[in-house]
């Protein structure tokens, strides 16, 4: 029989990807998530959204592997607006701290309707921000904010709206609730 369980999480911002606390920080541990779970992948403390946690390793290993090409798609609101050439570059791959990033698509989102963040991020009134959706099939360290620090717009605030197929705006899950799916749910 098996007893695999896969949760989809929607994580908050300054929540650290693990159950064990460090420094303070907020963990995993506070939101009564089923025993026997681990997050697949990681999002940095200062990043949201959905976070799959599941006892599942081999589909762990599948989701998080670049041969795989599963894709993620995280939503970062950056400060300016970035022309298309700029745009463009994330076609080509950009070279990051860590090395080359693999192509991937990237678009300025307008129709969005994101609630603020608790605490919200910085406001400035002279320098406008805007959303990027940009769709990833890699995923290394700062990956995002590094991108677009690279093109010369920095990250205010990021969200992983999807991993696989599962999207997190349809799950409808408010920050810091999660729900049980099924591994079809995914791959």
């Amino acid at each position: 029989m098996n007893s695999f369980k896969y949760i989809a999480f929607n994580k908050p911002y300054d929540v650290l990807s693990q159950f064990t606390p460090e420094d303070g920080a907020r963990s995993l541990a506070e939101f009564n998530l089923p025993k026997d779970v681990y997050a697949a992948g990681r999002l940095d403390k200062d990043s949201e959204g959905l976070l799959i946690l599941t006892n599942d390793g081999p589909l762990i290993q599948k989701m998080l592997s670049p041969k795989f090409h599963v894709e993620k798609i995280y939503l970062a609101q950056v400060e300016r607006i970035p022309p298309p050439e700029k745009l463009l570059e994330f076609s080509q791959g950009l070279t990051i701290a860590t090395g080359k990033t693999l192509p991937c698509r990237v678009r300025i989102r307008e129709d969005l309707h994101i609630e603020e963040r608790d605490p919200p991020i910085r406001f400035r009134k002279t320098v406008p921000t805007c959303w990027l959706e940009i769709t990833l099939k890699e995923g290394k360290n700062r990956q995002v904010r590094r991108m677009t620090a690279a093109i010369g717009h920095p990250t205010l605030r990021l969200m992983r709206i999807q991993f696989g197929k599962l999207n997190l705006l349809q799950l409808a899950l408010k920050p810091g609730e999660w729900k049980e799916i099924s591994r079809s749910d995914l791959v």
